[in-house]
């Protein structure tokens, strides 16, 4: 008995040595590119009778760089114009599924009047993105804040949100 008792505590101090001995996990970016749809909501207006707040529909699009906390990202805005905004984004993991994101870029309208102004200029993105468990698809929202997005002056700013699916 006393063998058995000795044999026991051994195994435990090897155990909980290993246990000791492990580093602790890091949450790490959520994983896999999407691509989304969903709707935009312009929350700003221009003073020229064309520059009104408007709805329209986004595709975004995410492609991540897998050893980097980088991802390209691009979106289009669909409605009474058309927007595209490509940016490059630094992406921090809240959980294994959950990262929130500031990205960097332009806001780029074509053909006249959209949900981020009527004029090219420099384009921020706060964002976030969660990837259902168990599943492929990604809720994700953010902002897009187009400094100087107006012929007129003054930034336009659109708030977006939708589903997207990995790959």
């Amino acid at each position: 008995m006393k063998a058995l008792s000795a044999k026991l505590v051994l195994f435990m101090a090897a155990g909980l040595a290993v246990v000791g001995y492990q580093t602790s996990a890091s949450a790490q970016a959520a994983y896999g590119s999407y691509i989304g749809v969903g709707p935009a909501f312009g929350l700003t207006e221009g003073s020229q009778e064309d520059e009104n707040r408007q709805v329209a529909g986004v595709v975004a699009a995410r492609y991540k760089f897998l050893r980097s906390p980088i991802s390209a990202r691009a979106q289009a805005f669909i409605g009474d114009g058309l927007t595209l905004v490509p940016t490059v984004s630094y992406d921090y993991p809240l959980n294994w599924q959950t990262d929130v994101y500031l990205g960097a870029g332009a806001s780029i309208p074509i053909g006249g009047s959209t949900v981020l102004g009527n004029k090219t200029s420099f384009a921020l993105q706060p964002g976030i993105d969660y990837t259902l468990p168990n599943s492929n698809l990604v809720v994700f929202g953010n902002a897009v804040i187009s400094f100087g997005g107006y012929r007129s002056g003054g930034a336009a700013t659109s708030l977006q949100g939708g589903v997207g699916l990995r790959f």
